[in-house]
């Protein structure tokens, strides 16, 4: 009976958010990964930006450094993600209690809001678009705007990095460099050009790597 009824009506609200909640565990689970890998290769960047700091390449050292900066608010805004799928999660098992008082879905302004949010993300977008989608259908939330992307979000990193990259490097260079004024004739020069082509070879390698990540 249990059988004909889902075929005739569909999934059950229960078996919907059960559905969903496996969804976002899901996602959940890749965001650790993301962040793991991130992890890695971003601290391979910034022992590379010690090494070219030490050889004075103050510029490749600036270059490597700005992608540790957009790397870290990259992790940043995972784990935020990553939260707002937990408060969905909390929020749908509360949608399970209430089903077995009421019977249906219930209309839902904070899934909508956590919704929304997430659907900025890359890494989840198709997946939270989806889901919302069925959302819409169950009667949890409306019709999700198009307008909810935020398209200058790319150019924010990019100009708080620069503020920031003096920071980093001070704080990675133990005050070497990220100090006032020109630091470059201060800090010694590679003699050696192998050494220095194998350095270049890294942080081009890291570089794509962290790309690749931030890029989703």
């Amino acid at each position: 009976m249990q059988t004909i009824n889902r075929f005739l009506y569909g999934p059950t609200p229960e078996e919907r958010v059960r559905a969903w909640q496996a969804k976002l565990r899901s996602e959940s689970r890749q965001l650790d990964r993301e962040m793991r890998q991130l992890d890695i290769a971003t601290n391979k960047a910034r022992q590379s930006v010690k090494q070219l700091a030490a050889k004075g390449d103050v510029k490749s050292a600036k270059i490597l450094a700005k992608e540790v900066v957009r790397s870290n608010k990259q992790k940043d805004r995972l784990s935020v993600s990553k939260a707002r799928l937990g408060s969905i999660g909390n929020q749908l098992s509360q949608q399970m209690a209430m089903i077995k008082v009421t019977g249906s879905l219930q209309k839902s302004t904070e899934i909508m809001k956590l919704s929304n949010a997430l659907i900025k993300l890359p890494q989840i977008s198709q997946t939270m678009r989806e889901m919302s989608m069925e959302m819409t259908k169950a009667g949890i939330m409306e019709e999700m705007l198009e307008d909810t992307l935020d398209m200058d979000e790319d150019e924010e990193i990019e100009e708080e990095a620069d503020a920031e990259v003096d920071k980093v490097l001070f704080e990675l260079t133990n005050g070497k460099l990220g100090e006032a004024g020109s630091v470059g004739t201060e800090l010694p020069s590679s003699q050696d050009r192998l050494e220095d082509e194998e350095t270049d070879r890294n942080m081009e390698r890291y570089r794509e790597q962290l790309n690749g990540l931030l890029s989703g």
